[in-house]
């Protein structure tokens, strides 16, 4: 492994499900996804927040949040992310506060500017007003979670007297958070600012993956300015990923649903670009594959893959794999379980002790080997001497297998 500390994996549900599904339906596609992945050992779940659009049909990860602790036991359950920008800020610390209770510390706060134009234009909010938003809440979200004195904040767009959140955190000090990236430096300025993590959600995309290794030196830069202390277990990274026993299952059960999730997300319904376009000029997900912009492939090559980003980065503490839809759902469930099997454990040291007792094994084998047979032999010759009959003759080859 390319890091000195064990990995978290997770997933990130924005969720992307065709607008044509039934909504109820995706829910609990989405619900049982997260069930299964707290039976896999899986560390981390988040859910995202989105008004229109079509794609992304949950509205209040809080809710989701809440029905997904109820049908799981261990994983952790983060908002993936709650948009500050449309929440008043007492409102958003006091509602994490209370799912904090209500869960037992199973919570995380992921928090982010808010990535739809459209949900912006609906509520009369500037677009480009939402990244100072977002940071003005967050300063005082942390005040709110820290609870060392009451509150007053007077803004532009709310206000703020003597608060202080009645509740107590069952995380202390208090539930973690964390702060949106994809390519401007806001979300690792003011993740520095304030001492929390930072959820690189744009990690996939070239664009914003030239940037990983900046984010986080703005992070550790204005964090030190700030007087506060972080660590690259406090990064988090988001990549789709897909794992079959072949390279070319991997990619028949992904290559379909990756063009339609990046031609009609991407292309006809936000406006983006063509990104990686095949020879006729369309999105194509098999290329995004090729490109390191998705891993998809054996356990082996998503292992590389991981190790790849790995390097390229310096190391981070969780890699959340991105629900595009891209497959099935019962071939999504699938590569979960291959990848719990035979990916994870090359990261988080549940393999390490194994691996070590077989190389140990193998050093010797051959030494090992042949104590064994002459113990076996003696053993067998000892039995008929003891016996008083006439040794028979032992066969090397079965007496191993003893």
């Amino acid at each position: 492994m390319g890091q000195a500390w064990p990995l978290r994996f997770g997933a990130f549900l924005a969720p992307f499900h065709p607008p044509h599904h039934n909504p109820a339906s995706s829910y609990e596609e989405d619900l049982a996804l997260i069930a299964r992945l707290d039976e896999l050992g899986f560390d981390e779940a988040w859910i995202g927040e989105h008004h229109s659009g079509g794609w992304e049909p949950i509205p209040f990860p809080e809710m989701f949040i809440a029905v997904a602790a109820e049908r799981t036991k261990h994983i952790r359950l983060g908002t993936g992310v709650m948009s500050l920008a449309y929440h008043h800020p007492f409102m958003a610390a006091e509602r994490m506060t209370f799912l904090d209770l209500l869960t037992k510390g199973r919570v995380m706060f992921g928090c982010g500017p808010g990535a739809l134009s459209t949900d912006c234009e609906m509520w009369g909010i500037p677009m480009d007003s939402t990244r100072g938003r977002m940071a003005e809440a967050l300063g005082v979200v942390m005040s709110l979670l820290r609870g060392e004195e009451p509150v007053t904040h007077v803004s532009d767009w709310f206000e703020l007297h003597d608060a202080m959140i009645q509740l107590p955190s069952f995380q202390k000090p208090h539930l973690p958070v964390s702060v949106a990236s994809t390519i401007s430096p806001s979300g690792a300025t003011a993740a520095g600012r304030y001492g929390v993590g930072l959820l690189s959600l744009g990690s996939y995309m070239p664009s914003a993956r030239l940037q990983l290794t900046n984010h986080w030196e703005i992070v550790q830069k204005v964090a030190a300015e700030n007087g506060n202390t972080v660590d690259r277990t406090q990064w988090t990274l988001v990549t789709p990923m897909h794992v079959a026993a072949t390279h070319e299952q991997a990619h028949a059960e992904v290559d379909a649903g990756g063009n339609a999730w990046l031609r009609d997300y991407y292309g006809a319904t936000s406006g983006y670009p063509v990104m990686f376009p095949d020879e006729s000029g369309l999105a194509n997900y098999h290329n995004m594959a090729d490109e390191r912009a998705a891993f998809v492939g054996t356990p082996d090559e998503v292992a590389e893959n991981i190790e790849w980003l790995i390097e390229l980065t310096g190391g981070f503490g969780s890699m959340l794999i991105l629900e595009n839809g891209s497959a099935s759902p019962e071939d999504r469930i699938r590569s979960y379980e291959l990848f719990a099997r035979e990916v994870a454990p090359r990261f988080t040291g549940a393999s390490a002790p194994l691996l070590a007792a077989q190389r140990s094994s193998a050093s010797r084998r051959d030494d090992g080997y042949a104590k064994k047979v002459d113990a076996q032999t003696k053993a067998h010759e000892t039995y008929f001497a003891t016996a008083g009959e006439p040794a028979k003759p032992a066969d090397p080859n079965t007496i191993s297998l003893l």
